[in-house]
């Protein structure tokens, strides 16, 4: 996967291989002392069923979603479900 600048991420769409949207972006986490990225932080559509999601979900609802599961980055954010 090419490089991708963070400040092109905020507020992209996040969506499913199998053309299921699920939300949109809210955060990147990351581990601090390797500088790896852990987790996609993603605010759920209220079409998307996030409990019915493999995704663990925060108190606030949004999915972690890791940031392997990511396959492409251009108009969406696709990942792997």
């Amino acid at each position: 996967m090419s490089n991708v600048l963070a400040e092109n991420l905020s507020g992209k769409s996040v969506m499913g291989s199998d053309g299921t949207e699920l939300g949109m972006l809210y955060n990147i986490t990351m581990n601090l002392n390797t500088g790896a990225l852990n987790d996609l932080l993603v605010s759920p559509n209220e079409q998307f069923s996030a409990s019915d999601s493999r995704f663990q979900q925060d108190d606030q609802g949004r999915l972690h979603v890791p940031v392997s599961r990511v396959q492409a980055v251009k108009d969406y954010i696709v990942i792997d479900r």
